[in-house]
């Protein structure tokens, strides 16, 4: 008799090759999980920690970016509002065919909108800046 792939044969093949495949990858989370919580340890009494004192440039840098003294969100914000007000102002002219509103409202409006958001998102980053300055000379 001709038998065509597992069909018949193996009821459970399908169901136990799933529990398996499931099983490796809650036991590699767990494992995940412990060397995370292990290296969180050794990375905060190594960099993170006030009173670690070093003067290699590059453990310097690592501290700074690790206890968040220099932050890489101003210049990855400047760059994504340029990106996004092209995009709206290039995108918008695919609307001029369709409806000539809906292009004024995307390249006017959406423009404006855009650059709200991205002006209250550097007030936040303008406070945080501020308030770091003040904190260090009041410290002095």
């Amino acid at each position: 008799m001709y038998t065509y792939g597992n069909y018949g044969n193996d009821l459970l093949g399908g169901t136990t090759k799933a529990a398996s495949a499931g099983l490796g990858a809650i036991i590699w989370i767990i494992i995940a999980l412990v060397l995370s919580l292990a290296g969180c340890f050794v990375i905060y009494f190594l960099f993170v920690k006030k009173d670690v004192k070093t003067k290699s440039k590059f453990v310097l840098w690592l501290q700074e970016f690790l206890r968040f003294n220099k932050m890489l969100i101003e210049p990855i914000l400047k760059i994504a509002y340029i990106f996004g007000a092209l995009f709206l102002t290039l995108g918008s002219f695919a609307l001029i065919g369709t409806n000539f509103l809906s292009f004024l409202a995307v390249l006017i409006g959406g423009n404006i909108l855009l650059r709200i958001c991205y002006e209250f998102s550097m007030i936040v980053i303008m406070l945080w800046k501020n308030t770091t300055d003040i904190n260090k000379k009041l410290k002095k």
